[in-house]
């Protein structure tokens, strides 16, 4: 179990800078094939055929999914457990394997160093939020000692 600290527990971290990108582009990207589609006249609408209209559905399923796994992505610190989600991944580490949480210049994301020598992604703290992932950082640090 953490020690005293700065975060009281249950507490999450997500990132801000991907979450607002995802939203924003995703949107932008269906609005933008959904106002093509409009502007085609019906003649070329009706050249489409039903494999090719089902491939942009998968495509845009595709997009979508991609887009939704960075944005679900996020690191939840409870009183006995670190749950770490990256993408469609979930991994629960207990308090005693989590060794250190690193944050190096121009890093793409947090990672934290575990007992056994191997390391692990943490996605939920970006390195693109600047400030922000350096405070999560640093409260993910105080509950680690």
């Amino acid at each position: 179990m953490p020690a005293d600290s700065e975060v009281e527990l249950p507490h999450t971290w997500r990132p801000l800078g991907v979450r607002l990108a995802g939203a924003f582009f995703g949107g932008l990207l269906l609005a933008v094939c959904v106002v093509a589609w409009l502007t085609f006249d019906p003649e070329t609408r009706a050249k489409f055929t039903v494999i090719q209209r089902g491939t942009l559905v998968l495509l845009g399923m595709i997009a979508f999914s991609a887009g939704f796994a960075l944005v679900r992505s996020r690191v939840v610190a409870e009183a006995d457990r670190l749950v770490v989600v990256n993408g469609y991944r979930k991994r629960t580490f207990e308090w005693a394997e989590v060794v250190a949480v690193h944050l190096p210049p121009g890093a793409p994301w947090a990672v934290l160093d575990l007992a056994d020598g191997t390391s692990a992604p943490a996605m939920g703290i970006q390195g693109s939020d600047g400030g922000r992932a350096r405070l999560a950082v640093r409260q993910l640090r105080s509950l680690l000692r």
